[in-house]
């Protein structure tokens, strides 16, 4: 996989964590459910918004990965937003089969803390 370029003035808006990534949370274009929420580096986010499929860090794996990749269940990126501080994008898009990597539709199907009154 070649690491692809961020645009300068995108990189520079970029407030990354000590291991020089963004949070990236993930909403269904449709429904508005949040799907999951992953880690980005420049090179992920760059690869994103060259190609329209959800591009990852995996910090277990010490790598990117593209979502779907192996699974299938791919993502089609309709849009990205970054927030006010620069430390997290918002990606909506349309998902192919499950988003979690427990086959569940989406990472937060596993148990509410505190529903509506």
């Amino acid at each position: 996989m070649t690491a692809q370029v961020l645009d300068r003035s995108i990189a520079e808006r970029l407030s990354r964590n000590a291991d020089g990534l963004i949070a990236a949370v993930v909403q269904d274009a449709t429904s508005g459910r949040v799907l999951m929420m992953a880690w980005m580096d420049d090179a992920a986010l760059a690869e994103t918004l060259a190609t329209r499929r959800g591009v990852y860090y995996s910090r277990s794996r010490g790598q990117r990965w593209v979502k779907g990749e192996t699974s299938g269940h791919v993502q089609h990126v309709r849009s990205v937003e970054i927030d006010c501080d620069g430390d997290t994008v918002l990606l909506r898009v349309d998902q192919t089969g499950a988003a979690c990597h427990n086959g569940t539709t989406s990472c937060f199907d596993t148990a509410t803390l505190l529903g509506e009154d």
